[in-house]
């Protein structure tokens, strides 16, 4: 279609319906072949908190980390993508002109097999482009599309976007392995009452049977509504992302690409089953991760989904460990596997962890193996996600002092444990966001997104591609992006 400067595609009708995505270059992964394996699949260990424990003794809650590692440096998967853009009046000037430049990045990371389609909105929403391979032709119409992208001052309607920009990814006749949507806004919806952002999400994406795909959020710039933002991507199982500095669109965006782009593998789901017929599990810590424990506490299961190349998860399964049996020197605890798909060709595949065990001595003594650092990162780390949640809940109540004492409190218990060289990252992410908290005028200009998007990253074990004017580490972060 040809772009000029008095034309703009009309706005979308409910009802209307797109089944005009272009074909695939390539074979569904399904029908694919996949290649002789040279770099092994996902990785799967376990590590107990205590190496030993003595014969006669029982411990309630034992925790068992259980770490899942994604391949590095293998195939990549063809990706659908879906970019649903802010242009109401708040983005003129310089923003607009920023996301415009940050698209065109975007479209010049994408291979002839990824595909995208762009909506556009303020009070109405416009598909801009249909989902189209990004072939050189591709990418030079898309680009066209960009270069007519406007501002109109009618008021921004986030829920009409994303309602476009979903009705793109459930009209496909053709489908590619994996599949995202991305939202960037500079504000709150005005044409629905101001509430839970969950409000805002299309039904289709409420339900993770159903989900087409995750929704990965961007609030730019000071006056975005982060809540609402960020409460779409928990909703969806994507990450909110806070673009502090506006000048960091772009790098912003690789970020999040680079890991879209570098989907390793999907469908993960790991199964842990009771080996010692005493061992009972008592409950699995597993951010927003869904997981379930059998009613007999012999088994568990966690959902993983996807993995980027090389990304790792986190998981703490706390278990009943009874005494041992007077000739019992090993207790066998846990058996952890992993079932999962290979993003690029689709097939099915399976690991084990070696077993999770443990010495049981007679006695105990002073030269034992010290417990597992490793184990008690991972607790720090899901006790700090707790107290930014709650730190957040105090600053949102106007209780700023006592949300800056909440994360002063655990970054303290942080620190004794920074010293030995772990957990630097959530040293220096506490400092920044208890510096923004205290203060109300800060706390609303940029301390509630920050604390957010560290909720959002935290959950998810995910980087997020927040941009900021301090300098601050990134967890999470993979090699690609």
């Amino acid at each position: 279609m040809a772009y000029n400067k008095l034309y703009a595609p009309p706005p979308v009708p409910a009802g209307v319906h797109y089944q005009d995505d272009e074909p695939l270059g390539h074979l569904p992964a399904a029908q694919t072949q996949a290649p002789p394996a040279t770099n092994g699949g996902l990785v799967l260990k376990t590590e107990c908190e205590f190496p030993a424990l003595g014969r006669s003794a029982s411990y309630d809650k034992f925790t068992v980390l259980v770490h899942a590692k994604a391949p590095a440096d293998v195939a990549s998967a063809p990706l659908d993508l879906v970019t649903v853009l802010d242009v109401s009046g708040s983005m003129e000037g310089q923003k607009v002109e920023l996301l415009k430049k940050a698209v065109c990045f975007v479209i010049d990371q994408l291979g002839p097999d990824d595909r995208l389609s762009m909506v556009s909105f303020s009070m109405e929403a416009t598909r801009l482009t249909p989902l189209a391979r990004m072939t050189d032709a591709g990418k030079a119409s898309a680009k066209l599309a960009v270069g007519y992208i406007v501002v109109r001052w009618t008021g921004t309607n986030i829920s009409e976007g994303l309602r476009v920009g979903a009705q793109v990814l459930a009209d496909r006749r053709y489908k590619n392995a994996v599949a995202s949507m991305i939202l960037l806004s500079d504000g709150g919806d005005t044409f629905k009452p101001k509430g839970p952002g969950q409000d805002l999400v299309p039904h289709l994406f409420r339900q993770a049977a159903t989900r087409p795909a995750p929704i990965h959020t961007f609030g730019f710039g000071a006056d975005n509504d982060a809540a609402a933002m960020h409460a779409i991507a928990e909703a969806t199982g994507g990450t909110f992302s806070f673009i502090e500095n506006q000048a960091a669109i772009q790098d912003s965006f690789a970020h999040c690409i680079g890991g879209l782009l570098s989907v390793a593998v999907q469908e993960a789901r790991i199964a842990v089953t009771c080996l010692h017929r005493g061992v009972r599990i008592q409950e699995v810590k597993s951010d927003c991760y869904g997981s379930h424990v059998d009613a007999d506490g012999r088994t568990a299961s966690i959902q993983v989904g996807e993995l980027y190349d090389d990304e790792e998860r986190r998981f703490l399964v706390l278990v009943y460990v009874p005494r041992a049996r007077p000739a019992e020197s090993v207790t066998r605890l846990l058996k952890v596997t992993c079932a999962y798909r290979v993003a690029a060709t689709g097939q099915a595949a399976q690991t084990a962890a070696p077993a999770a065990i443990i010495q049981r001595p007679l006695e105990l003594t002073d030269d034992m193996a010290p417990p597992s650092m490793e184990v008690e990162k991972e607790r720090v780390r899901l006790e700090a996600t707790q107290d930014i949640a709650a730190a957040r809940v105090a600053a949102d109540g106007g209780q700023h002092a006592g949300a800056a004492r909440i994360l002063e409190s655990r970054l303290k218990a942080v620190e004794k444990l920074s010293a030995t060289g772990a957990c630097e990252s959530l040293k220096e992410e506490l400092q920044d966001l208890s510096a923004r908290v205290g203060d109300r005028r800060e706390y609303q200009q940029t301390g509630r997104a920050r604390l957010l998007a560290g909720m959002s990253s935290h959950a998810q074990q995910r980087a997020s591609a927040s941009s900021s004017t301090a300098k601050a580490p990134r967890a999470y972060l993979t090699p690609k992006m």
